[in-house]
């Protein structure tokens, strides 16, 4: 644990060298990066974190802002600046923190990632309605069976197409992250603004953008728009047979992708 802006965060930290910030998605929590933490720590000093109110870290009741946490979590652990890697809403949190903290982060890896601001297509509406269609948002095994099967699974595979055990550690994980969720409702939570789906071209550091061919469209989409839009940045390849967690589902090609570009 570790106090940031008032907060008492959870983190993991192993390995030296140059930092590297972990930040996980939405419905999961740091344990998402599992595959990633010893593999990067060879040769770099990686601190997977639990964005406030998620996980094992503390929700205060006062305002605050994922971003500035980022930039606090270096304060507390004295470092000048660090890679970014972010799935899903933590890749938002990873883009805004550079956008309000830019001579903080040396680098960003989007992964599945968010971006502030942007707003969901019909498309990705109606797939929602087809998949999931209503769900009681107190009833939370339902709420996350429903969000694995539509972030985890994807619309263009089926339940049985993917490792039952990462749909058990998904839902396990999404459950907790519901429960965070519903406690953050009730606490002020300060956006960036303006948001980052229109300042993309001020991202100015190296960003490397992914994501897994079977995720919802408008995910592939803004991975093609930041790729389009920031000055440094370069798009892999979609993943064959990866959905939204995409560093827990296919680990080796992230790891081997995260490795040759890193600072």
């Amino acid at each position: 644990m570790i106090e940031v802006n008032g907060a008492r965060l959870a983190y993991d930290e192993v390995g030296s060298g140059s930092p590297v910030v972990l930040l996980h998605a939405g419905i999961a929590d740091r344990r998402m990066w599992r595959e990633q933490v010893d593999a990067l720590a060879t040769r770099y000093r990686v601190i997977a974190l639990d964005l406030r109110g998620y996980g094992e870290s503390e929700l205060p009741p006062t305002p605050f802002a994922h971003h500035h946490d980022v930039a606090g979590l270096l304060d507390a652990l004295g470092l000048t600046r660090a890679a970014l890697v972010g799935c899903s809403f933590g890749g938002a949190v990873a883009i805004d923190t550079a956008l309000a903290h830019p001579d903080r982060v040396s680098a960003l890896a989007l992964l599945g990632t968010a971006v502030s601001g942007h707003e969901w297509s019909e498309q990705t509406n109606d797939l929602w309605e087809t998949l999931v269609g209503e769900v009681d948002p107190e009833d939370f095994a339902a709420t996350a069976a429903g969000e694995v099967r539509f972030w985890v699974v994807g619309p263009e595979r089926s339940p049985e197409d993917v490792d039952p055990q990462l749909i058990a550690f998904a839902t396990a994980m999404d459950e907790r992250a519901l429960a965070a969720e519903l406690a953050l409702s009730a606490v002020d939570i300060a956006e960036l603004d303006p948001p980052a789906v229109d300042r993309l071209g001020e991202l100015g550091m190296p960003v490397l953008v992914g994501a897994g061919a079977a995720d919802v469209p408008d995910i592939r989409q803004l991975a093609d728009r930041i790729a389009a839009e920031a000055p440094q940045a370069v798009r892999l390849p979609d993943v064959p047979d990866a959905a939204h967690l995409l560093p827990l589902e296919r680990p080796a090609p992230v790891n081997a992708a995260l490795l040759d570009f890193l600072p």
